[in-house]
C-alpha cells in the first residue's frame, strides 16, 4: 500500500523499516537456501518472527526494499524476465491490475489461504497472488486544532469542502503517492464516474494542498503529527491512515492517555495488499514456503505494531492500542478490481489536468 521511505514515526501501510537481512542484488540460485522478498520500502517485522521462520523452514530471508508501492510494482514489471527476488510483497488493490496484465506472478495456492476473510480474497481460482493485510486511507485531523478553534472535525468527503475547512486539508499527489491515489479512488467511489471531477474542483477551490508523498504530507505539512509539530507544519487535515493516530501514542515518550490525532470516518477508502510468487522466481519453493508465512498467525499477528496494518485471517488477534486507537471503518469506500483496472490510468490522468494546473 505505499508511501516514500518512512520514519521511526511514519505511518503508511508499515512503520519501522526494519528486517531481519535487508539488503540488494539478485535472486538465488537453485537450491540456495536464501529466499528474497521484494517490497516497498515499510516492510516491518519482529525479529524473532524472522528467526522463527528461517528455523523452522530452513531458507534465509533476504529483503530487498524498492521505494514505495508503485515503483516496486513498476521495477519488478520492468525485470520480470529476470527477477531481483522470489516473492513480491505490497502490491495493493489500487495496484493490482497492472501487476496481473502484465504477467508478474505465478499460481500458488498458500497453505492457510482457506483461513483468509472472503471479503480480501481476489483473482478467483487463479491464485496469483495472496493477501497479507489491510488498511484504510482515511482523513486524519489534529484535535488540539479543532478544539483551540472551537470548530468540529469533518466526518466526511462532503464536509471537506465546506468554507469552515478551507486551507486545512492537505493530500498526496494521486500520480505519485499510493494513499493520494486510494483517496482520489475513495472520491470516485463515493460520487461516481461524472460526480468525482466536480467534487475536486471543490476541495481546490477550498484551498486543498497537494504534495508529492505520505512522508511530506505526514510528518512535514500536518500540524497534528509528530513530525509535522517539529517541522511548524500548518494544516490540521491530512490523507493518511486510520491506523496513523495509534502509531502517534504508542512511539510517543511519555505516551498519552489519548491518540493527538483522530480519523474522520466517513473518508476512509480500504485497501488491500497482497504478495504473489514471482513468475521467474529462481528460488520458488524457497518462495511458497515464504508466502505461507506470511498468512501463518504468528506473522499476522506480529503486523499491527510494525506494519500498522490490520490481518487478513480469521481469529487473528490484534493489540488493544490498535484497537482503541485505530478502528477499521465501519463503511469504507471500496471499488472491484476490475473497475480500478478500466478507470485508473485515465482518472489519474484527469485529476492531474485538474487539479495540478
Amino acid at each position: 500500500m505505499h508511501t516514500t521511505k518512512l520514519t521511526a514515526l511514519a505511518v503508511g501501510i508499515g512503520l519501522v523499516a526494519l528486517s531481519a537481512c535487508s539488503g540488494s542484488g539478485g535472486g538465488t540460485a537453485a537450491g540456495d537456501r536464501t529466499v528474497t522478498l521484494v517490497s516497498h520500502d515499510s516492510w516491518a517485522v519482529s525479529k524473532k518472527v524472522v528467526a522463527d521462520f528461517e528455523k523452522r523452514s530452513g531458507y534465509t530471508l533476504k529483503v530487498l526494499k524498492d521505494g514505495d508501492a508503485g515503483q516496486a510494482v513498476n521495477k519488478a514489471i520492468l525485470t520480470k524476465d529476470n527477477p531481483q527476488g522470489d516473492v513480491l510483497f505490497g502490491v495493493d488493490n489500487t495496484l493490482l491490475s497492472r501487476a496481473l496484465d502484465n504477467g508478474l506472478f505465478q499460481p500458488y495456492t498458500a497453505k492457510g489461504a482457506g483461513t483468509v476473510e472472503a471479503r480480501y480474497r481476489v483473482d478467483g481460482a487463479k491464485h496469483r497472488v495472496t493477501p497479507v493485510d489491510s488498511g484504510d486511507i482515511c482523513v486524519n485531523y489534529d484535535r488540539a486544532y479543532f478544539s483551540a478553534h472551537k470548530l468540529k472535525p469533518p466526518v466526511s468527503f462532503d464536509d471537506l469542502t465546506k468554507p469552515a475547512y478551507r486551507d486545512l486539508l492537505v493530500t498526496e499527489n494521486a500520480s505519485t503517492s499510493s494513499p493520494g491515489l486510494g483517496f482520489l479512488l475513495g472520491t470516485a467511489a463515493r460520487y461516481g464516474d461524472n460526480g468525482w471531477p466536480a467534487y475536486w474542483k471543490k476541495l481546490k477551490d477550498n484551498g486543498v494542498k497537494v504534495v508529492d508523498g505520505w512522508e511530506q504530507a505526514y510528518n512535514e505539512e500536518f500540524s497534528g503529527s509528530s513530525g509535522g509539530r517539529k517541522a511548524k507544519g500548518d494544516r490540521p487535515l491530512v490523507v493518511s491512515y486510520a491506523s496513523s493516530p495509534p502509531a502517534e501514542v504508542v512511539y510517543a515518550d511519555p505516551r498519552p492517555s489519548t491518540a493527538p490525532t483522530g480519523v474522520a470516518t466517513g473518508t476512509c477508502f480500504r485497501q488491500t495488499e497482497y504478495a504473489g510468487l514471482l513468475s521467474n522466481a529462481r528460488n520458488p519453493a524457497g518462495g511458497k514456503a515464504l508466502i505461507d508465512f506470511l498468512l501463518g498467525r504468528e506473522f499476522q499477528q506480529d503486523m499491527p505494531l510494525n506494519m500498522f496494518v490490520y490481518p487478513v485471517v480469521e481469529g487473528a488477534e490484534v493489540p488493544s492500542v490498535f484497537r482503541a486507537y485505530g478502528p477499521q471503518a465501519e463503511h469504507p469506500q471500496t471499488l472491484a478490481p476490475d473497475r480500478i483496472a478500466a478507470n485508473r490510468d485515465q482518472w489519474v490522468k484527469a485529476w492531474t489536468s485538474l487539479v495540478l494546473k
